[in-house]
């Protein structure tokens, strides 16, 4: 099998002013591009070769297929977590979860966005459903991801440099702000109802 670079959902300036069309044409088109196609030179002639990016995050173990591999599928869901008709705060089911969890989505906001400012280097903040109706925040380091510890992924926010460094340089805070303008909510409550 080969695994292929998925479309954005939407168009490389869709995002504008927030995260701009240059930095989507380095993330989407350059960084995850060489993360798929260096899983496909990976995996040729192995176990992996004819495996979903799941399996192979799920089985590979430490190293370079399961950095590629799980890098790929990190950032295909995060291109799924933004989108330009997103933001505001969200509604129906996780709203009511994050209400349950948090105490209020002001206050699941703040300790989101703390979280993410603290991944020291590489790295992602993620929402989780843990089950029982609760979700929780967690940071991963690197290419860590929520389906090594067979979690659940509602949305995630790429704390590597290179998802905000043209657009904001060095200030995590001007990302995260321009984050939350574009969480597509909907995508969240079908990862929540799935």
């Amino acid at each position: 099998m080969k695994h292929e670079l998925p479309d954005l959902p939407y168009s490389k300036n869709a995002l504008e002013p927030h995260i701009s069309a240059e930095t989507l044409e380095y993330h989407w088109g350059k960084h995850h591009r060489k993360y798929v196609d260096t899983l496909n030179e990976l995996i040729s002639g192995t176990e992996f070769a004819d495996a979903g990016l799941e399996d192979i995050v799920g089985n590979a173990g430490a190293g370079p297929i399961f950095n590629n591999a799980a890098q790929a599928w990190n950032h295909a869901f995060y291109w799924n977590c933004l989108s330009p008709e997103g933001g505001g705060r969200p509604q129906g089911a996780v709203a009511k979860a994050i209400d349950s969890s948090f105490g209020s989505f002001d206050k699941f906001r703040d300790e989101f966005s703390d979280a993410a400012k603290s991944v020291f280097g590489s790295g992602w903040a993620w929402l989780i459903n843990t089950g029982n109706d609760v979700i929780s925040i967690q940071t991963m380091p690197n290419a860590e991801t929520p389906l090594m510890h067979g979690r659940i992924a509602l949305l995630t926010c790429d704390m590597w440099e290179h998802a905000y460094y043209l657009d904001y340089r060095n200030d995590k805070g001007g990302y995260l702000d321009a984050f939350w303008k574009l969480v597509n909510w909907d995508f969240v409550n079908e990862r929540l109802e799935a």
